[in-house]
Order: structure tokens, then C-alpha cells, then sequence
């Protein structure tokens, strides 16, 4: 006879616990990517007030490709969600670490030597990770891509690709964990404050390792898998230039990189911190900028766009430059607000014994292990409604970024810049408002349009 919750053990509470919650969280974002496909399956014709922006030969090829995205989501979930349940239920984790432990002793290294050892089983835990994620791999890029002409590797670049991003991420992930599990060891009762630092910064002037990681990944670690040129001399150039002196961006250099020989994907970013800001465009995001190819660039974009490009003269004409208030790091210090709060808990529940029963470890504690299961598995409630939260900051960004543009007298230079991305990517513009609210970081093509005023006056 089944045991009634009441007589379920605290470690035994929790371990269900934490299989309901993560199983639940699945369901709910299966149900919201089946109303997703709903809407992939029933728009079949561009909307009206989309008709100047998509053509219905583009809006076709966009909503299949997001329909086999969908489904190819929905399998590669469900497996996802079983492999991890199975691991759990089979006591995969302590199953590794014993492993691990057998690989240390094979080197003379006894339960002593803990974080060795916790390196040897993060080492393996990767590998499988990667083992297991490859099939899935194989069949997005060589099948749905394929299929809808984004891929350009061959097997042997991916494959290839694939073995240097497993070496370049051991290089990096095992000197950080060791590092951190070291600081936990000696930190004594305040690690947790040490461990926060190691992340975050502690002076502006003092980058913690978060902020060394994100600088030296652009700058050393992309390098080793796309070529960087600096962007020659020219219009482009000095128009972003220009735009960046304007509203006193620190603009240090503009590069492109060669992301054309993986996929015809187009995009562009920018990072750095502090008077250090780059700017980095995809290749294929230029094309039409080549002096082989420039009938179709940036004018061929308008002219698409017909009597549009007429209508918004007025607007495209400079405006007076809008305030800039300075108001700080705001997103940077509320990630490191929650990273402090979360390492203050850790330090709270790492003691407890139990949480270590729950998965399987009755005769040992180690922090690695720790850190796993507070992070992973206890938080996992916190960081769904954290990752909710941020998706709702990042789409106010995404809205206020659009109406410095509008201010900046650029509505129709970001209008077409949306559009042409979209275009690119094959980005479906119809989205189910609560897969929307839910899932989208970036507001939906239509909602920025019509924040900008472009399709009321098409």
C-alpha cells in the first residue's frame, strides 16, 4: 500500500517535491507551446495590417519552419524531462560520483582529495550531457534547418565544432569550480559573502569573475570558433560611428563575424562594460552591403516597403537629441542582488543533511553536490518566477530602446531594420498572447511596429 504524504519521510517529501514541481513546469510549457502551434496551424494567410510588411510566399516558409521548430521543441522536451526523472529515480547522480570516486582511487586518491573528484565528476556529467544531446543536435541542424535553408556546416565542421566547444568548456568550467568549491572550503562562516564576490564585482574598478568571463569570451574564447574583422572603412561605419558619438556611446570598435559558414541566421550584438563598448555584426546580416550586391541594401530594404518610405521622410530627418539620464548598472545590480541572495540561502541549507538523503547521499556531503541540488533542484520554484520576471524587464528594455530610436527622429530606419530581420529568420509575426507573455524577451514583430506607428500609417 502506498505511503499518504504524511508518512513520507522529509528527504522523501522533498525528492517527490521536486519531481511534481519539475514535471509540472513541463506540462505548462507544453500546454503553452501547443496553443503556440494552434496558431501556426490556423494562420495560413498574412493578417491584414500585415500586408505592406510580409509577403505571403515569406509568411508561408516562416510559418512552417516555426511549426517544425515547435514540434521538434515538444520532442526533444519530453525526452529531456524523462532522462532527467530517470536519473533521479535510478539515483543517477550518486550512481557518478561513485564512479568518480572509483576514477580517483585509480590515481592512489582517496574521498580526501573532494574537490578532485568533484572535478572528475562535473568532467563526466558534461560528457554525458553531451552524448546524450547530440542525436538531438544532429537532427536540428542537418534536418530542420537543412530543411529550410539555414545550415551550411558540413558533418565534419560540426562534429569538429562540437569537440572544440566540449574542450573549450572544460578549460573554463573546471578552473572556476574549483576555485569556487575552494573558497567555500576555506571561507569558514562567511564563504558565502567570498563566493558572491568571486561572481560578481566588488568596486567598479574590480571585475569579479562573471565580468571576467563575459569580457574574455568575446574577446579570446568567440574568436576560437567565428572570425572577427574589424568592419572596413566606409558609409556603414561612419554612420554608426556618428550615431554612437551622438548619444555619447563608447563605441571602441566594430567587428564582423563570419557566422555564414554555420548558418544563414543574421544578427547583431554589442558588449563590453564600463568607456569599452564593441559592436559586433553578422555577415549575413551584411550582405547586402557588399559593392557586388549593393543595389539590394539598405535603399532596396525601403523601396520593398513602397510608398512607406516617402510617408516617413519627415521622420527620418534628425531630431533634437533626446535627454540621456544617467541611472547606472540597474540590471547588473540586481543580478547581483539575487546572486547574494542566492549564495546566502546556499549557505543556509547546505548543512542540512537531509537534502542530501533526498538524492541519494547517505554517506557523504560533498559541496559540489551541494551546490547542485540547492541550485538546481530546491531553487527551481525561485528561478521560474526570476526568469518570468526577467522576460517582462527585458521586453520594457526592448520597448524603451525602440522609443529612444523613435526620439532619435530612427523610426524608419529601425522599422526596416525589424523587418529585414525578421524576413531573415524567418520570424512568424502572430503569437498566442500567453506563450507571448510568457516566453518572449523581445516584444513580437507586429507589437514593436505598431510602437513606432509604422503599420497605421501603411
Amino acid at each position: 500500500m502506498l505511503q499518504t504524504i504524511s508518512e513520507l519521510s522529509i528527504e522523501n517529501k522533498i525528492f517527490y517535491a521536486v519531481l511534481v514541481f519539475s514535471w509540472t513546469v513541463y506540462l505548462w510549457e507544453a500546454y503553452l507551446a501547443h496553443r503556440q502551434r494552434r496558431i501556426y496551424k490556423s494562420t495560413t494567410r498574412v493578417p491584414v495590417e500585415l500586408g505592406k510588411i510580409m509577403d505571403s510566399d515569406t509568411f508561408e516558409k516562416s510559418r512552417l519552419y516555426q511549426l517544425d521548430k515547435s514540434n521538434f521543441g515538444f520532442w526533444s522536451g519530453l525526452y529531456s524531462e524523462t532522462e532527467g526523472t530517470l536519473i533521479l529515480l535510478l539515483g543517477g547522480i550518486p550512481f557518478l560520483w561513485s564512479v568518480s570516486g572509483a576514477v580517483m582511487a585509480r590515481f592512489g586518491l582517496g574521498p580526501e582529495y573532494e574537490i578532485s573528484q568533484s572535478l572528475v565528476f562535473l568532467m563526466l556529467a558534461t560528457l554525458f550531457s553531451a552524448f546524450t544531446g547530440l542525436p538531438w543536435s544532429l537532427y536540428n541542424t542537418f534536418i530542420i534547418e537543412e530543411k529550410h535553408g539555414f545550415n551550411q556546416q558540413t558533418l565534419g565542421f560540426f562534429l569538429k565544432d562540437a569537440l572544440k566547444k566540449f574542450a573549450v568548456t572544460q578549460c573554463i568550467l573546471l578552473p572556476v569550480t574549483a576555485l569556487l568549491l575552494h573558497i567555500i572550503k576555506i571561507g569558514g562562516d562567511y564563504f558565502f559573502i567570498y563566493a558572491w564576490l568571486f561572481f560578481t564585482s566588488g568596486e567598479s574598478s574590480s571585475p569579479g569573475s562573471l565580468c571576467v568571463l563575459v569580457t574574455i569570451y568575446a574577446d579570446y574564447i568567440a574568436p576560437l570558433f567565428d572570425k572577427f574583422t574589424p568592419l572596413p572603412e566606409g558609409e556603414l561605419k561612419e554612420e554608426i560611428e556618428s550615431m554612437a558619438r551622438s548619444i555619447s556611446f563608447p563605441l571602441t570598435k566594430v567587428y564582423v563575424v563570419e557566422g555564414s559558414k554555420r548558418s544563414s541566421h543574421s544578427n547583431a550584438y554589442f558588449y563590453g562594460f564600463f568607456k569599452n563598448k564593441r559592436i559586433v555584426l553578422f555577415d549575413t546580416l551584411l550582405e547586402d552591403y557588399s559593392p557586388l550586391n549593393k543595389a539590394g541594401g539598405a535603399d532596396g530594404e525601403r523601396n520593398e516597403e513602397g510608398e512607406r518610405g516617402e510617408e516617413n521622410e519627415a521622420e527620418s530627418k534628425p531630431k533634437p537629441k533626446p535627454k540621456n539620464k544617467k541611472q547606472g548598472c540597474n540590471s547588473c545590480a540586481l543580478s547581483q542582488m539575487n546572486s547574494f541572495l542566492c549564495f546566502f540561502l546556499f549557505a543556509v541549507l547546505i548543512g542540512r543533511k537531509e537534502l542530501f538523503l533526498a538524492f541519494g547521499f547517505h554517506d557523504s556531503q560533498p559541496t559540489l553536490i551541494g551546490l547542485m541540488i540547492i541550485f538546481q533542484f530546491i531553487f527551481s520554484p525561485y528561478n521560474e518566477l526570476l526568469s518570468f520576471c526577467l522576460t517582462v524587464l527585458s521586453r520594457r528594455f526592448e520597448f524603451q530602446a525602440d522609443a529612444f530610436a523613435l526620439a532619435m527622429g530612427r523610426a524608419s530606419e529601425l522599422y526596416s531594420a525589424l523587418i529585414k530581420l525578421n524576413k531573415d529568420n524567418l520570424g512568424f509575426p502572430v503569437a498566442d498572447w500567453l506563450f507571448s507573455t510568457w516566453h518572449y524577451s523581445h516584444p513580437p514583430l507586429l507589437e514593436r511596429l505598431r510602437a513606432l506607428g509604422g503599420p497605421k500609417r501603411d
